[in-house]
Parts: C-alpha cells; structure tokens; sequence
C-alpha cells in the first residue's frame, strides 16, 4: 500500500503529515492528529458519530480517505467552542436540553448541527431533523435532542426577524 503525504487545515491548525493511502479520515484525526473527539461507531457510514465538517459541508469521516482532505478545511468537534472554553451555541442549548447522555453520539450531532446553523440560512426545524435522521443515539431517547432542535430552529428565526 502506498502512503501520501497530505496537508490540512484542521481546526484552524496546518497538519501536514504522510498516511497510507487507505487510511479514513476519522483514524487520521484520531491517530495521526490526537483528535480523538471524533468517534467512530459502525464503521459504516450509519450511526453518525464520526460527522466532522469538511470545506463547510458535515460528512462522514469513516467513508472519507484522509488522502480526499488533502487542502480541505475540517472542523471537528474539539474546533466548536471558543477559545475561551465558550460553548457554541449549539452546544449550549443541547447542555441545557439535556440533549446528551453518555457523549458518544454527541460530537456527530454537534457537527451536523453546526453545519446547518452556521450556513446562514433560516434553517427550520423540520430540516435539522431531516439531517439528524441519519444519526444514532442509544441513550436519551431523542427528546432532549428534539427540545434542543426546536429551541436552535426559534433562535434561527428570531435572528434572522
């Protein structure tokens, strides 16, 4: 197997670094970057846990080469909060939603959210459901999830009124 040298920017930061060239994307964060908020789940492209943004678009790192990031810009969930430890919004309403339980889940609804309540767009609660649809939690019973949708979908029309 071959390997190829890459470089991306991750979270604002340049990692410039050689993978072999089947290596996911979600092993080259975790492995080669020690970002090790992405989790991987299935494997499969299913369960949604391993969602990080990529050139402004949520993907799925584990059907994704690190060889396909090559230039690209990826956000994961350890790039969300400020600087300053500030939660971004969307993690602020699923804290006070009780929207997460265990947190294996949680960096992938994060991403997706983030990906669509930082496009710009009045993006309603129906879509960020819609997106949400391909993910899996196995510990809150969605509700928390749910409340924390609406509440992001209202704050989305409020800003934009």
């Amino acid at each position: 197997m071959s390997d190829h040298n890459i470089e991306s920017r991750i979270n604002g930061a340049v990692y410039k670094k050689t993978v072999p060239a089947r290596r996911t994307l979600a092993d080259f964060l975790r492995q080669d970057c020690n970002l090790t908020g992405t989790h991987i789940g299935c494997e499969h492209g299913v369960c949604g846990a391993c969602t990080v943004i990529v050139d402004g678009v949520a993907v799925r790192s584990c059907l994704m080469l690190a060889v396909q990031a090559d230039g690209a810009d990826v956000r994961t969930v350890e790039g969300v909060a400020s600087q300053d430890g500030t939660l971004h919004r969307v993690q602020q309403v699923l804290h006070e939603e009780h929207g997460l339980q265990c947190g294996f889940c949680t960096p992938g609804f994060v991403m997706t959210l983030v990906s669509l309540v930082e496009r710009g767009d009045n993006v309603s609660e129906e879509e960020m459901k819609a997106a949400l649809s391909g993910h899996i939690c196995r510990c809150t019973g969605y509700q928390g999830i749910l409340r924390a949708v609406k509440k992001l979908a209202t704050q989305n029309t409020t800003a934009k009124a």
